[in-house]
């Protein structure tokens, strides 16, 4: 292989052992894992002696397919029956030092605690996936992610920025557009983390609120996380056009770490940056049976925490369904790279076909300028599945009125149908009908018709 070139050479050595060794150390690191949940977790104490597999069982990865996997419903009952960190805490309350919440869209947010040790961890994830796109030592960071609530795209990510040794501007999204904008008009800085919807958002409303484009602000690298969009090719051209920079991926979870995976300078996915830290598996989400890593390949990915202290998981079902797009990279990387294209939370049956969100997304925002390109789907029935053909509500493209409405329907209803299997009843709206993108995910799918009347 030649000699990666040092601006591509990953932030760990870890990032570009051969996968035989990086398989032998996982499973070094699970059995001193396991053994650490056996003798500190009460939730898998139990779930290991239900299963009647003891630690000491595991000698080989194939092995971890004995063990149950660990779903979110069950964190869910561990984190009421024993608040605030869960049965499934392993680390005495005394050496817990940080505690991070995910989005509680449903209900109580999810709390997971973090040692020192798990901390430092943590911040070396995120760091070597934040180098993987683009931040460098000493870059200015304009930190637009959520600040608050603690989310875990607030202090980790900036936790993450300083282990690189750049510099990080926390005005967060919850700061507000203005002093964002205001932000990146007076420190033009080299990188901008937010959610994709947030900084195309910020980018098209640069020229009124500050009198200048977004291409003349200096951004060189957008880093988007949080929600569906850097993978969708409409939006990230939309991104890179309206800053005038590369645009990459990152993906993580509240219950294993900020981020773990990311994207090179090559864009064809994201890197799994953590293999010493996140031991991921995919597996098909209907039988449970595991699919080997190899390009092409499709699933849900199910991770278990290596070396974590305060709040591991165990084969835990991420519910992130994802397509394996490389096997190795840039910098001699040797882990898989990964789109991410949809949630089995966001999943819908339309009359037996899956159907994610994202996919109508991805069409509608392709199709500007013909519509604006913001869509909401109307889940207004029971469940996830439905008989019924799928409403969709789709903003109009800016300036254009109603009496095009019937031509852009016709339009949007057979190009979803074409492409997805799946008959829609399109209604159009105004342009900036919706709320625009600020410090909350955008939420594609809606359980409830909204007032249309002014519409």
């Amino acid at each position: 292989m030649p000699h990666a070139h040092p601006s591509s050479a990953p932030f760990s050595s870890v990032e570009s052992m051969p996968w035989a060794d990086i398989q032998a150390m996982q499973l070094q690191r699970l059995q001193v894992q396991l053994a650490y949940l056996a003798d500190r977790s009460a939730l898998y104490q139990r779930k290991l002696a239900d299963a009647k597999i003891a630690a000491t069982d595991i000698r080989s990865l194939d092995d971890l397919q004995r063990i149950p996997m660990t779903t979110k419903q069950e964190l869910r009952d561990s984190l009421q029956a024993a608040p605030l960190l869960g049965l499934h805490q392993a680390a005495d309350w005394r050496d817990i030092v940080q505690v991070q919440a995910s989005s509680g869209t449903t209900g109580s947010p999810a709390y997971v605690g973090l040692t020192q040790t798990d901390q430092v961890n943590w911040s070396e994830m995120t760091a070597r996936g934040l180098y993987a796109c683009g931040i460098r030592p000493h870059d200015t960071v304009l930190h637009a992610f959520s600040m608050s609530k603690g989310f875990v795209g607030g202090i980790p990510i900036w936790q993450g920025v300083s282990r690189i040794g750049a510099v990080d501007i926390p005005v967060g999204a919850d700061g507000g557009v203005d002093r964002l904008l205001i932000a990146a008009r007076d420190a033009h800085p080299r990188c901008i983390v937010g959610t994709p919807n947030f900084l195309l958002y910020l980018a098209q409303v640069a020229p009124t609120l500050i009198g200048r484009s977004a291409t003349s602000l200096g951004v060189e690298r957008l880093v988007v996380g949080g929600e569906p969009g850097g993978g969708i090719p409409a939006i990230r051209e939309g991104l890179q056009q309206h800053w005038g920079a590369m645009c990459c991926e990152v993906m993580g979870g509240t219950d294993l770490g900020c981020v773990y995976w990311a994207e090179a300078e090559d864009q064809r996915g994201m890197y799994l940056v953590a293999p010493d830290h996140v031991l991921a598996e995919l597996i098909d989400p209907v039988s449970g049976e595991t699919v080997p890593w190899r390009e092409g390949a499709t699933g849900e990915l199910v991770y278990t925490a290596l070396g974590r202290q305060a709040s591991p998981v165990l084969r835990f079902r991420s519910g992130d369904h994802i397509t394996v797009t490389a096997m190795g990279g840039p910098g001699g990387r040797t882990t898989p790279a990964i789109r991410c294209f949809g949630r089995t939370d966001d999943m819908l049956i339309v009359r037996g076909i899956n159907l994610f969100p994202s996919a109508i997304q991805d069409l509608v925002s392709a199709m500007k300028p013909l519509v604006g390109g913001v869509v909401r789907v109307v889940a207004d029935f029971e469940g996830h599945t439905t008989q019924d053909n799928l409403k969709l509500l789709v903003e109009r493209a800016p300036g254009v009125t109603p009496d095009t409405d019937t031509a852009a329907v016709q339009q949007v209803e057979t190009r979803v149908r074409n492409a997805l299997s799946v008959k829609v009843e399109v209604r159009m709206v105004r342009h900036g009908f919706f709320d625009a993108p600020g410090a909350q995910k955008v939420a594609l799918t809606l359980r409830k018709m909204p007032d249309l009347s002014g519409a």
